[in-house]
């Protein structure tokens, strides 16, 4: 069976290579692949030409627009690549009868509350970005193919940079560093979600019944804060030259820190349906944020 893997340079589609690898014959694209497989997805309607030219059995959609930011001034663009682009595919993996697996996010909901989210709960984007990946994930579904979108939360890889690399380096430079800390949400490895991928799909592909969304994060819950001391205390204790105290971290609120885009403050998703549906344990997420911070520390 050949599968589709679309975004294959971002830190989720870098992992999904190793962890599809074994289901069947991969062809991995991005915006910048040679040749006349192109994945543009800033020009949604010339996916359906790779798609046809490749017949996949399996399309997995690991890109997206995915700077908060640069949506709030790139609505266009964000629309393009987060709604736009999965309704080819979703219309094109209808036509061959292929499984389409999308990656969406915590941002399609407000933040309200403290209770962890269940798939079915009340949707309320802030943001441009939140809103625009509600529109791909309504175009897949609409569309009648078989699908698994998997909602997740605070993605990280040893590859690129992220939260953990920057409070890291700010640490070595800084005596003081200010965290927000009422925002609260499980920061989620990418290599975590990879392998939950392969594992649901080799399920969907004996069993469609499968198909649908469904919550996926790391097990607990952290704000920022408590993200940012775990990460800097790790490296305290590996030996590495930390220059800020830890009592010189400190927490503030979200209102202290504006952004271009509103950050949900509840990024806390219930992983229920997935365990039970697929048979998985999620680790707690300190499990793969340190195993990440050995790799990069070493």
């Amino acid at each position: 069976m050949k599968i589709l893997l679309l975004g294959k340079n971002g830190q989720v589609g870098w992992e999904l290579q190793r962890a599809l690898a074994p289901l069947g014959e991969l062809v991995a694209l991005d915006f910048d692949s040679p040749g006349p497989l192109g994945a543009d997805f800033s020009k949604p309607e010339s996916l359906a030409a790779t798609v046809r030219a490749v017949m996949p059995g399996i399309i997995v959609n690991a890109a997206a627009h995915t700077a908060v930011d640069r949506c709030e001034s790139e609505p266009q663009l964000a629309r393009a690549l987060n709604a736009a682009a999965p309704a080819v595919l979703a219309r094109e993996a209808t036509g061959l009868g292929a499984w389409l697996l999308h990656y969406s996010t915590d941002y399609v909901f407000d933040g309200s509350g403290t209770d962890f989210r269940l798939e079915d709960a009340p949707t309320g984007p802030l943001s441009v970005y939140g809103s625009t990946k509600l529109e791909g994930e309504a175009a897949i579904r609409s569309s009648g193919c078989p699908h698994l979108i998997l909602r997740t939360s605070w993605v990280y890889a040893a590859r690129g940079g992220n939260f953990a690399k920057t409070m890291l380096k700010l640490a070595t430079e800084r005596d003081t560093l200010s965290v927000i800390d009422d925002q609260i949400g499980a920061p989620t490895g990418a290599d975590l979600l990879a392998d939950i991928s392969a594992h649901a799909l080799r399920t969907a592909l004996a069993g469609p019944e499968v198909a649908g969304t469904y919550h996926a994060a790391a097990a607990g819950e952290t704000s920022w804060y408590g993200y940012a001391r775990h990460v800097i205390e790790f490296a305290r204790r590996a030996g590495r030259p930390i220059r800020v105290a830890a009592d010189a971290i400190v927490p503030i609120p979200t209102s202290a820190y504006p952004t271009p885009a509103a950050r949900p403050r509840n990024s806390r998703l219930d992983t229920a349906k997935l365990r039970g549906t697929f048979g998985l344990v999620m680790p707690p997420w300190q499990v793969g944020v340190e195993r990440m911070l050995t790799e990069i520390l070493t």
